[in-house]
């Protein structure tokens, strides 16, 4: 009985034993998750709830299948309530070409380390389209939720198929984006359609929003701190614009091997996308600093903000205006200008016929046997009586010019002589004594104003030609360097940029896709070669055409006048207005520059390359400070030939004013103490030229300054009871003291954003007061208008009102952030090419051409009136 207990413990061992003792089989693998089970019971359109936590996670799949020529994108919305940082609900889905993940809440930051949570997320899975090859395809979406909260998140889950994820040529599609819920859609160029142009437009200017153009690939960056790593892309409020075109290559010439160009900034080609086919991405930034908003948030605390920052936009894309038609707008514009070539080309075969008509019937007088012509207009046979007051004989008047009758056969020397130098001014023992007597009598005749040698005094105002032509050397080498600068490193399409040059094969690839970087009129920019707008370049042509034409006509001009004088004519030599074309030449060196460098700046228009080095008083707007500068002084050395600026007085001059210009416009906007003490120098300026103007440069500034002025005061004032002793010049100089005081006291107060154009406007005005009392007392003196002069007078009055009009349009502004500035963008209104900045261009160029006929045809009337008959203002 003992061995019982033994024998039941042996016999419950016993099956145990057997098991241990038996051969080991290999073990049974667990039965696998597949998804298509789980697929059958996970349908789209269907919102479905869960809790995850640190032990337990939830996976949904889901298939569906994509037909050949068939885009099928799917949708994936995730929304919890938890916003635990600490603990997000985490979710990552699986497709055939990658994986896509993010969590729940979303996390945005913003400036000053601000940071915004969203918690309802959704985003767009890469779709994978299926070809005639493949066949139709299955495609398997899996979805896994976790999270690491020990107590569990809940969470809601949708995934839907988006119906319309193709964009159509020319049909507009009205979607919803926000921050954690960005767009994107597919666009296909169809097989006639080379060039589109993607047009976005919202109802709201914020929040801001970013546009990019993404070629196909996977993932798509469609994020606020991603959207920038791919394509090109713009920021937006209420506009954007980006335009998408192919183009051959193209030979340039006269390189007969430059290489093909690409398409640079925001033109990229249809050949950069493999299957003709790109995205169009949609993100709603979290704040709205980039596009102008407001830096700061009155909110201390984080907070989500995907119900205030929802964004309603419309996207439309359109055909482009191809390349071939391109050259209709180009050639027109070409042929219009070519008309006022044409047109001064007839103007010397009927000049030079009437010349020879006139020369055969001998109207121009007959020889004096001393090589003179004999006077035979009636103005000069006699004048009348008390006209020549204060004038001085004409033995004495131009005591430089003696002709070889009174020289013993002395010839006459051109002002071209390379021995007269500016230093041989004033060459008579009495000429100081006598300026200071003649020019402070009460009448000046033109006579008493142009008794220096002609040869010094042409070969004087010849220093302005050279000394602007050196300035525009200058100028425009760190130009042209800026420019390249800005095309290289602004101007991209996907990755690194490479610049070779190889026996002149130049090719240049782009760098960063920001379209931000330029302010172009994107509704109306048709690229062309490496420009992005090459018809805001290329208006810019006028300038260069009318200026160098103006040339044409001042140099026919000057060769007409230097014939006469190697002819001894009186008339060139003792009547009218004396012919020194130095400035004229320099104001059409200046307006050829003025579109060089226009058309530098538009190359890429913005904030830092609106002055070269200077940031934003653009080179082109400095050579309109030199081009008033100069209309105003040719306008008072006509009657002031001796006692004009010298060029380089006025120069430096310019310099001041530019340097001026440039600290206003970097610091005078919020510094009140800029404008102080820049009003004060106005005011000081404007009353020191005045009174040099008033006392025709005989009143000196040194420290017996203040006791001249107490006595000047005490004469022309008090002794005459108010009344001054130079009326004329009196009113001229009253008005133009209170216009230019008030351009200072408005500075002060009002303080212009636009410095640059503030400083442009006082030189217009002083030009425009200077030019009108120029006439009236062209007027008042019995003087005449002719024709033509009277012609371009109205024919620049004409066109500075239309361009003025055209340019205050202001289709883009640098002024304002990027997306700000695309606001103002407008459609092409001229030819389908051009805009209206383009227009300005022309109509600014044609109103400075005929502005510098008039000033060199106004006094033409003088040319048969004797200087000691001419009064001078």
């Amino acid at each position: 009985m003992r061995d019982c207990p033994r024998l039941a413990l042996l016999c419950a061992l016993l099956p145990w034993l057997q098991h241990t003792a038996a051969p080991r089989r290999p073990a049974q693998p667990l039965p696998s998750r597949n998804p298509r089970d789980l697929a059958r019971g996970f349908d789209f359109d269907r919102v479905y709830s869960g809790v995850v936590s640190l032990t337990k996670e939830n996976t949904y799949s889901f298939n569906y299948t994509s037909q050949p020529g068939q885009v099928n994108a799917v949708r994936v919305y995730v929304n919890s309530s938890s916003e635990n940082l600490d603990y997000p609900v985490l979710v990552m889905v699986h497709q055939q070409k990658g994986v896509l993940s993010w969590q729940v809440p979303l996390l945005f930051q913003g400036l000053y380390q601000r940071s915004y949570k969203y918690q309802e997320v959704s985003r767009t899975l890469c779709p994978s389209e299926a070809t005639n090859e493949t066949g139709p395809l299955e495609q398997l979406v899996i979805v896994d939720v976790t999270s690491m909260a020990p107590l569990g998140a809940q969470y809601k889950l949708l995934v839907t198929k988006i119906t319309h994820f193709q964009l159509q040529t020319n049909v507009a599609f009205h979607f919803t984006a926000s921050p954690s819920q960005p767009q994107y859609f597919l666009y296909k160029f169809p097989d006639d359609v080379d060039s589109v142009i993607i047009k976005v437009r919202s109802e709201m200017a914020y929040p801001c929003s970013v546009v990019s153009v993404q070629n196909i690939m996977c993932p798509v960056h469609d994020l606020d701190h991603n959207v920038e790593f791919n394509g090109v892309y713009q920021s937006m409020t209420k506009k954007a614009a980006i335009t998408l075109q192919f183009t051959p290559p193209w030979i340039f010439s006269p390189f007969a091997i430059l290489s093909c160009y690409h398409k640079l900034f925001y033109l990229m080609q249809k050949k950069d996308f493999p299957s003709e086919q790109f995205f169009v991405v949609f993100v709603i930034r979290p704040e709205d600093y980039t596009c102008g908003g407001s830096f700061f948030i009155q909110e201390k605390e984080n907070q989500t903000w995907n119900l205030h920052r929802t964004k309603n936009l419309k996207v439309t894309i359109v055909p482009s205006t191809k390349g071939s038609v391109d050259m209709k707008p180009i050639l027109i514009s070409l042929i219009i200008f070519l008309f006022f070539y044409f047109g001064f080309v007839l103007l010397i075969l009927v000049h030079c016929i009437r010349f020879k008509r006139k020369s055969i019937d001998g109207s121009f007088g007959s020889s004096d046997g001393s090589g003179n012509t004999a006077v035979s207009h009636p103005i000069a046979a006699g004048t009348p009586e008390g006209s020549n007051y204060g004038a001085i004989e004409e033995s004495s008047s131009s005591p430089g010019r003696q002709m070889s009758s009174s020289n013993g056969g002395q010839t006459f020397q051109s002002d071209t002589d390379s021995s007269v130098e500016e230093s041989d001014f004033d060459t008579l023992p009495d000429i100081e004594s006598d300026k200071n007597i003649i020019r402070t009598k009460v009448f000046l005749f033109l006579s008493d104003l142009s008794r220096k040698d002609q040869r010094i005094i042409s070969k004087k105002y010849k220093i302005y030609f050279w000394n602007i032509v050196t300035i525009s050397v200058f100028y425009a080498l760190p130009v042209i360097q800026l420019v390249i600068t800005y095309q290289k490193a602004g101007l991209s399409r996907w990755g690194n940029m490479k610049l070779l040059f190889s026996l002149l094969i130049l090719q240049v690839a782009n760098v960063t896709g920001n379209q931000d970087i330029c302010y172009y009129n994107f509704l109306c920019a048709h690229p062309l070669g490496t420009l992005s707008a090459f018809n805001n370049i290329f208006s810019n042509l006028g300038y260069m055409l009318l200026g160098f034409l103006f040339l044409l006509i001042v140099l026919h001009r000057d060769i007409l006048h230097h014939r006469a004088l190697e002819a001894k004519d009186s008339f060139a030599m003792e009547y009218g207005i004396p012919k020194h074309f130095g400035v004229f030449y320099a104001m059409g060196i200046a307006l050829i520059m003025q579109g060089v460098f226009s058309a530098c700046y538009h190359v890429c228009p913005n904030y830092y390359n609106f002055q070269f080095g200077s940031f934003r008083v653009p080179s082109d707007t400095s050579f309109m400070y030199m081009i008033a500068g100069l209309c105003m002084l040719k306008l008072y050395q006509s009657r002031h030939p001796d006692i004009n600026a010298s060029a380089y007085a006025a120069y430096a001059s310019f310099a001041v004013v530019i340097m001026l210009t440039v600290l206003g416009v970097v610091s005078g906007e919020h510094n009140m103490w800029f404008w102080v003490i820049f009003s004060a120098i106005h005011i000081l300026a404007t009353l020191a030229l005045s009174t040099q103007i008033y006392y025709m440069g005989r009143f000196k500034i040194d420290l017996g300054l203040f006791r001249r002025a107490l006595m000047v005061f005490y004469m022309d004032f008090a002794q005459q009871c108010g009344r001054p002793l130079y009326k004329d010049r009196m009113v001229l100089l009253i008005v133009g003291n209170l216009i230019n005081g008030s351009f200072a006291l408005c500075g002060l107060i009002f303080r212009p954003r636009d410095f640059a154009s503030y400083m442009l406007g006082i030189f217009i005005c002083n030009l425009l007061l200077y030019l009108t009392f120029y006439i009236i007392m062209k007027l008042r003196s019995s003087e005449k208008l002719l024709p033509t002069p009277l012609l371009c007078i109205v024919a620049t009055v004409v066109m500075w009102v239309a361009s003025l009009y055209f340019f205050f349009q202001n289709p883009s502004s640098w002024e304002d952030t990027p997306a700000e500035s695309r606001e103002r963008n407008r459609e092409c209104i001229l030819l389908d090419f051009f805009d209206d900045h383009d227009i300005w261009h022309f109509l600014s160029a044609t109103a400075l051409f005929f502005s510098f006929l008039v000033l060199l045809t106004l006094d033409d009337d003088l040319d048969v009136v004797h200087r000691n008959q001419i009064r001078v203002f």
